[in-house]
């Protein structure tokens, strides 16, 4: 389990002499009492403006910075999240797609005091270590991404009261808050595009199935080819992981059915690189043998040759919105009893096909 610091505004400010100030020479700069400093730094309404003045100038002109682990141990609370991701860590690196959620997410966490950790689970040991450290409390709030239906992490976040929002959720009837894009309908923009350029052999390669977001890619795929009066073959239908070699597998399995496919829904960019290398070994041309479009629209997209077609999702205001929805599931969980909570909240995001060369 590989857990990285990667966010938040907690860096410590300039102290006098290497010592930091403390909270009695704050009071005693401004004129008030320790409660009083205390009250402003908490943020306490009970405080008048010209107090309030006079205590974040001795804060400012001294360079107080408040004991963060005091403050949070006396609220019950960390002051951290984890933005868990449960897949090797080959696989991390290798897509941009998890560089742009944990982008998003820290730009929601930029104006907060909350620290991110980042946590790649790639196997069973990592999991038991990231079951260990949640047991401890050490984070207010997890963040999940890609999860697989039988995935037990989300079940043991319930069971230990941590509130968590993911993205990828484990069915359509996914009880947690969540936030995702339209895979479905996304799959259908694709078909439909490639319908409408005359393809009616479409193939698609899709993703690990144990993901829910790839099966209603492959919903769509279907619904695609229904709406498009397209009668679907399973022999055009090649199951693969999100990963390049993946991609590679599969394509090598469609271009041995007969007859052959005329274009390829592929349902990540990642897995297109290594479809796209496949029919270039085969010797044949991009669009103009085979049609194809992928999904996600990374930066791959755009550095293919031909430059891909691809589904856009919004995938960094996916993870923005996953650390505000937990932000918010954060303040809602300390509500005091007896006040009516808001529903969970579970937001699903539109795509958008991006038309380039390859369809």
């Amino acid at each position: 389990m590989a857990i990285r610091e990667t966010g938040g505004r907690n860096a410590a400010r300039g102290t006098r002499g290497g010592r930091r100030p403390t909270l009695e020479e704050v009071a005693a700069r401004a004129g008030v009492g320790r409660g009083t400093v205390s009250r402003v730094v908490n943020g306490s309404p009970r405080v008048s403006e010209r107090t309030r003045a006079a205590v974040e100038a001795a804060v400012a002109e001294l360079g107080y910075v408040p004991n963060r682990a005091a403050r949070a141990l006396a609220a019950n609370r960390t002051d951290a999240i984890a933005l868990v991701v449960p897949e090797v860590e080959n696989r991390f690196f290798a897509e941009p797609y998890f560089s742009d959620i944990l982008r998003g997410v820290n730009s929601a966490l930029d104006d907060t005091e909350m620290q991110l950790l980042l946590t790649i689970v790639g196997n069973d040991r990592d999991r038991a270590r990231l079951a260990h450290y949640l047991a401890g409390h050490r984070v207010d709030g997890v963040l999940v991404v890609s999860l697989r239906a039988d995935d037990p992490l989300p079940d043991l976040l319930a069971e230990l009261g941590i509130p968590a929002v993911i993205s990828g959720r484990r069915s359509a009837a996914e009880p947690l808050p969540w936030v995702d894009a339209d895979n479905v309908s996304g799959a259908r923009q694709a078909v439909a595009h490639l319908a409408a350029r005359g393809r009616r052999r479409i193939a698609t390669i899709t993703g690990g199935l144990d993901i829910y977001g790839a099966q209603c890619r492959l919903a769509g795929y279907r619904d695609g080819l229904a709406e498009a009066g397209l009668v679907a073959d399973e022999a055009l239908i090649a199951p693969a992981d999100f990963t390049e070699e993946g991609g590679r597998r599969a394509m090598e399995t469609l271009l041995g059915v007969t007859p052959a496919p005329d274009a390829v829904f592929v349902a990540s960019d990642v897995m297109a690189v290594g479809a796209r290398q496949v029919l270039r070994e085969h010797g044949l041309r991009v669009p103009e043998d085979l049609a194809m479009v992928g999904f996600d629209d990374t930066s791959i997209a755009r550095q293919m040759d031909p430059p891909l077609t691809s589904v856009r999702q919004p995938i960094e205001e996916m993870g923005r919105l996953m650390a505000v929805t937990l932000l918010s599931e954060l303040a809602r969980a300390s509500l005091p009893v007896g006040v009516p909570r808001p529903p969970q909240p579970q937001l699903l995001l539109p795509t958008e096909l991006v038309a380039r060369t390859s369809s």
